[in-house]
């Protein structure tokens, strides 16, 4: 007799915890904004509410779902070939914020870079796992996985193919998060920690052309390391989340009662909610959302760990990763431990491709936990 599948309520729970505040803190974050641009102070919450409300279908829909049925080639390619149209077709449209980054249909737009992290996952989930039984034992499997022609060159060949799409747009952030997602999943694999040391080398040259070369970025970087010597340039925003962030003391300022979201802090409902968050719900509100984002990434590696095959555990470890990762570089931009970088914070940020695309992913992770040992 066949066993009953039961959904990991702490994950769920926690997901859905996170979504909430999200709602909440966007319309805290973008009321103001919204009234003054759209004239109407809902307008933002609005179609984050739409886009939650498609993101919970589509994970109800797949933790319902066998992923295994997500394994098939036809499925894998066909997301890899739309994710390279899609990359492809956002650099012929016209510019929107100086960058080839959103797709436009009528009143809303998407984000192909959001979907191509998830894609990304997929594919390294299937191609490890098929690399892995073509050697049988799980020794010789991960000996596969350090084969360079075999494994690694079609692995990785995809991945620095859509990610340097996504550097034209541009938007290295992103496509340096896809390549270091990469690189996890293949160590997990198996992969030798040699080859780690040689991506960390040829890293440098790009890091060297990418960033240094690029005023903006380059810009970024001294930002981050003393924003007090330009507090009215290149260190405001960063100043801006900090005054924000220690502004909300121990239970903060109180919901709705940021100063810093009054036209100081810039994108306050999209990469520095987080600092609103702390101003008015203070430490404990900044702690509960991290309890929550450590709840996640807790309940992702035992789904991982426990899942029954391999493509199971590339797939949660790779989901897991995406979001916590993602997580961290929002959390670590916004509190001045890394340079400012647009990276949305997962379910609770403003932006829907970025919270379709993280529902969907958490509904298969919730699919590979029922089904786990």
């Amino acid at each position: 007799m066949p066993r009953s599948l039961q959904t990991d309520r702490w994950l769920f729970l926690a997901t859905l915890a996170l979504c909430l505040i999200g709602a909440v803190m966007v319309f805290s974050a973008s009321a103001v904004i919204a009234r003054e641009q759209n004239g109407n102070a809902y307008s933002f919450l609005i179609r984050q509410l739409i886009w939650l409300a498609l993101g919970l279908g589509g994970m109800f829909w797949l933790m319902t779902l066998d992923y295994h049925k997500l394994r098939q080639p036809a499925v894998i390619f066909s997301g890899l070939f739309a994710a390279l149209v899609l990359l492809v077709g956002v650099l012929l449209l016209d510019k929107a914020h100086a960058t080839h980054r959103w797709i436009r249909i009528g009143p809303a737009s998407i984000q192909p870079s959001e979907f191509t992290k998830l894609v990304v996952t997929f594919y390294l989930a299937w191609f490890l796992e098929m690399r892995r039984k073509s050697r049988g034992a799980r020794v010789a499997g991960e000996t596969a996985i350090n084969d360079w022609r075999q494994t690694l060159l079609p692995a990785l060949g995809p991945v620095l193919l859509l990610a340097g799409l996504v550097v034209i747009q541009p938007d290295l952030g992103t496509a340096v998060e896809i390549f270091l997602l990469a690189l996890v999943m293949l160590f997990v694999a198996g992969l030798d920690g040699r080859y780690l040391l040689y991506a960390a080398a040829a890293a440098l040259p790009a890091f060297y052309l990418l960033v240094v070369r690029v005023p903006y970025r380059y810009q970024r970087i001294l930002g981050f390391l003393n924003p007090e010597a330009d507090p009215q340039g290149r260190g405001f925003q960063l100043l801006q989340s900090l005054i924000a962030v220690g502004s909300g003391g121990f239970t903060g300022v109180g919901l709705m009662e940021s100063r810093q979201k009054l036209f100081y802090l810039p994108e306050a409902h999209t990469d520095f909610i987080y600092a609103v968050l702390c101003e008015e719900l203070g430490f404990l509100g900044g702690v509960l959302v991290l309890a929550l984002f450590a709840v996640y990434g807790w309940r992702g590696l035992r789904a991982a760990l426990a899942a029954r095959d391999d493509f199971g555990r590339f797939l949660a470890l790779g989901i897991t990763a995406m979001v916590m990762s993602q997580a961290l570089i929002n959390l670590g931009v916004v509190l001045g431990m890394m340079p400012t970088k647009g990276i949305p914070l997962p379910f609770v940020s403003y932006g829907g491709s970025s919270l379709l695309a993280m529902l969907v992913a958490t509904g298969v992770l919730l699919n590979i936990s029922q089904q786990a040992d």
